[in-house]
C-alpha cells in the first residue's frame, strides 16, 4: 500500500507553522530536528542553525505533515504557488466547518464552505503561511 503525505517548505516559520496545524489538528510531533543538530551546521549563518531541518506531526487519526525551512544560503529558493492543495476528506460537516474555518483564520478563502451539486460540503482557502487546502465530506450515497 502507498501512502501519501504533505511536505510543506517554509521561509523560516516551518516551528510556527507546524505548530498552528498542531492546534488545528492535534496530535504530537514525531520528528524534530534543527540545522544545529546536522553535522557542520557551525558553518551556517548563526541566524539559520536554529531553523527547521525536519518536522513531523502525526495527527490522533495518523495522517503526517512534514515541513522544512527553506533556507536560501543552503542554495533553496521557495515561490508559494497554486500548483498544489492539501486535500482534506472529514467525517462530518461539522469537523468540515472546524478545520475550514481554523485554516481560513488569517488566510484567505478561495471558495466557502458549501453543499456542491457532486455530493459535498466542500471549501477552499490558503491559510496564513500560504498553504492551500480543500476540505470536503462526501455525504453517504442513499439507495434508490
Amino acid at each position: 500500500m502507498i501512502s501519501t503525505n504533505p511536505y510543506f517548505n517554509f521561509l523560516g516559520n516551518a516551528e510556527e507553522a507546524m505548530n498552528f496545524y498542531k492546534s488545528v489538528f492535534g496530535g504530537e510531533f514525531t520528528g524534530f530536528q534543527r540545522f544545529n543538530d546536522m553535522p557542520g551546521c557551525e558553518k551556517m549563518p548563526q541566524e539559520e542553525q536554529n531553523k527547521m531541518m525536519h518536522i513531523a506531526l502525526t495527527t490522533p487519526r495518523g495522517q503526517v505533515f512534514m515541513a522544512t525551512d527553506a533556507l536560501e544560503s543552503m542554495d533553496h529558493h521557495l515561490v508559494f504557488g497554486n500548483n498544489s492543495y492539501t486535500m482534506l476528506s472529514t467525517e462530518s460537516e461539522a469537523e468540515t466547518d472546524r478545520l475550514f474555518n481554523s485554516l481560513s483564520s488569517g488566510g484567505k478563502v478561495e471558495s466557502p464552505v458549501n453543499k456542491t451539486f457532486w455530493g459535498a460540503y466542500f471549501g477552499m482557502c490558503r491559510d496564513k503561511f500560504g498553504v492551500q487546502w480543500m476540505v470536503n465530506f462526501t455525504y453517504p450515497k442513499t439507495i434508490k
